[in-house]
């Protein structure tokens, strides 16, 4: 008679188990739209075909799960297919990539150019992406961009964005992104375009070979370019290898807000980019440096420091991006 009752409850321990198990993958599965898997075991095996699959003109969220493993792929999520998320199962695993660069033919036999030689391309409004490694493997060829972002309400969370020059382009002058706890590698003007872009906790590594962190190309009326905020800019090149900035378009707009700085930053800080002009209308500005590249002592005399008042009231997160709230 033990012997049954204990048989029985063991059966009945395993059933449960077994319908916990069961309820919990339907759970994980219906928090996505669409799953992307290389070994066949989601809906589809590229990101291109859920991209084709996400309706046009789409008013609600598509929330898009992306299992690990390397896709190469030169991708756009267009104009028309607002409001897609991708969330990668792996930062370090989930890799989109793709190798073109600047100098690369077409099919006329001209320069695809800097914005053609993007691996991944953002035109909507309102995308998201968390735990994913955005990549241009074509190594140091000149420009070759990993990510350009035209579209408005972009959001980067938990990303890496690997490259050499040119390695991540918030190109529109009237879009605002937000990229949290993202990690941003390059060479030269590793980060450059003419959009308000807000990195916050972010590491940028700058690797040898280069000598420019940022090149904003902000228009004369937008308010705010580039603005780091308690970020770490790390490195393996030499010291004083590296400036924080300079100014593809004259008005440029650059910000270091609570920023540990290695070595590698030079004592001055800043570049004119041969153009003495643009001394006397970009905003380049720190707050609270900290680190061996951050003493702002020997800054070129036409940057900025911010008082107490100008941060508290101009560098937050609302100021920057008045009605949209990233978080």
């Amino acid at each position: 008679m033990k012997n049954t009752i204990r048989l029985a409850f063991i059966m009945i321990l395993l059933f449960a188990t077994q319908l916990f198990i069961a309820q919990t993958a339907n759970s994980k599965k219906d928090k996505y739209d669409f799953v992307v898997a290389k070994d066949g075991s989601g809906n589809f095996k590229t990101i291109q075909e859920v991209i084709d699959a996400v309706p046009f003109l789409k008013t609600t969220e598509t929330k898009i799960l992306i299992k690990n493993g390397t896709y190469k792929e030169k991708l756009e999520i267009p104009e028309n297919k607002n409001n897609i998320t991708f969330i990668g199962e792996d930062k370090d695993s989930v890799i989109i990539t793709y190798d073109d660069f600047a100098s690369k033919k077409n099919s006329a036999g001209e320069n695809i150019g800097t914005s053609g030689s993007s691996s991944f391309i953002v035109t909507a409004n309102d995308f998201k992406a968390k735990n994913i490694t955005f990549e241009n493997a074509a190594g140091p060829v000149g420009q070759a961009v990993a990510v350009r972002v035209d579209g408005d309400r972009i959001i980067f969370d938990n990303c890496k964005f690997m490259g050499f020059q040119d390695t991540l382009y918030p190109r529109s002058t009237t879009s605002r992104q937000y990229y949290k706890n993202c990690y941003i590698e390059g060479t030269t003007d590793f980060i450059f375009g003419a959009s308000t872009a807000v990195f916050d906790q972010c590491e940028i590594f700058a690797k040898p070979g280069g000598a420019y962190v940022t090149a904003a190309s902000t228009p004369e009326n937008r308010e705010y370019g580039f603005v780091f905020l308690n970020c770490k800019l790390t490195t393996n090149s030499e010291n004083d290898s590296y400036y924080l900035g300079r100014p593809w378009r004259n008005f440029a707009k650059t910000v270091f807000v609570k920023c540990e700085m290695a070595g590698h930053i030079k004592p001055e800080g800043w570049h004119n980019w041969g153009k003495p002009e643009a001394e006397n209308t970009t905003f380049y500005a720190e707050y609270l440096s900290t680190g061996p590249g951050g003493n702002t002592a020997s800054r070129v005399s036409w940057s900025h420091l911010l008082t107490a008042e100008q941060f508290a009231n101009d560098y937050t997160i609302q100021t920057i991006f008045k009605d949209w709230n990233p978080n």
